[in-house]
């Protein structure tokens, strides 16, 4: 009889145990000859010394498997314990699966081509309205990246481009003051990520979402760096935060030009860093348009409404130009 420890490293372990430990215990009877105790992460196995290698292994499969689909079914188990293998539908254009096994694909073809300058360059620029896909297809693939150990670690960036005045009226310490500019990016992550994983990587640093002031004076080594809205930095922050890229490092910069929220007398800094550096080689650029809409259908009809209401106005000013001074 000896005893064995199995540290369960990659998954949560809500996930693994299943519901009310459901897993867990088909995990017991299909090892009858074992006692298993699990507790957190770590399980304790008792028994025989060939029998308790046959269990690691399988647990080793079984988990490799939760931690790819984010989720894990009684009849997987059972599959991968008796040795059949479980049935795995191939899905087109997979980037990953996010919560209970969802699968989170390029649905759209800008969305595809994205993922693809995203492996052929080492900064992409993507543009385009909201609800096209772009920040949440920007954080699948640095997702994917950590997930295949690819890079160590995510950095998720914003502008907080109200960070003045009305940020000194908001309640709390700064991070309380800050999260409501970097929400969209936890909510992504959210989809992709169990949140006791989430909150272990958040905690230890493998991901880090801050405000675009906090990357001055950094050197970005091995990772994915994404700065969504950048519509709204300034031409001195994009070029700061451009020039943070550094070894065995990606960078994802994304945008919407039409909704620039910086005063009328500051240039976009993502403007002008498009034209600088177009043609640049190791630089690509997805443009995504209103076909690319993947959220209700109902934010294309108003994104095409707005955009003939601003038609409606240029065209009316052109006309009158004295009366609308």
């Amino acid at each position: 009889m000896i005893e064995r420890i199995y540290i369960l490293e990659n998954v949560d372990p809500v996930i693994f145990y299943g519901v009310n430990n459901s897993n867990m215990q088909l995990i017991k009877t299909l090892f009858p000859k074992l006692r298993i105790v699990a507790r957190g992460n770590i399980m304790k196995v008792i028994g025989d010394e060939v029998e308790s290698e046959s269990f690691l292994k399988k647990i080793r499969e079984v988990e490799k498997y939760c931690e790819e689909f984010n989720s894990l079914s009684e009849e997987v188990i059972v599959d991968i314990i008796k040795g059949k293998g479980p049935a795995i539908v191939k899905q087109e254009n997979l980037i990953i699966h996010g919560m209970n096994g969802k699968p989170i694909t390029a649905r759209t073809e800008n969305q595809q081509r994205l993922v693809k300058a995203f492996e052929e360059n080492d900064l992409v620029f993507a543009t385009g309205p909201a609800g096209s896909g772009k920040t949440f297809i920007a954080i699948a693939l640095a997702v994917k990246a950590l997930k295949n150990k690819e890079v160590r670690k995510i950095i998720l960036s914003r502008p907080a481009v109200e960070a003045g005045e009305k940020l000194g009226f908001l309640p709390g310490e700064m991070k309380d003051k800050l999260d409501p500019y970097l929400q969209p990016l936890y909510d992504a992550l959210q989809d992709m990520l169990p949140t006791a994983k989430l909150k272990e990587y958040i905690e230890n640093n493998v991901i880090q979402i801050a405000p675009l002031a906090f990357m001055r004076g950094r050197t970005l080594n091995d990772a994915i760096i994404i700065l969504d809205e950048a519509q709204n930095t300034t031409t001195h922050q994009i070029k700061m935060f451009l020039t943070r890229l550094g070894m065995n490092a990606k960078m994802i910069v994304t945008g919407d030009i039409t909704q620039i929220d910086l005063p009328p007398s500051i240039q976009s800094g993502l403007i002008q860093a498009m034209r600088i550096l177009n043609g640049v080689e190791g630089i690509g650029r997805v443009e995504f348009s209103k076909k690319d809409i993947v959220r209700h259908k109902l934010v294309q009809r108003i994104v095409d409404a707005y955009d003939k209401f601003d038609k409606k106005e240029k065209e009316s000013k052109k006309k009158d130009p004295i009366s609308n001074n």
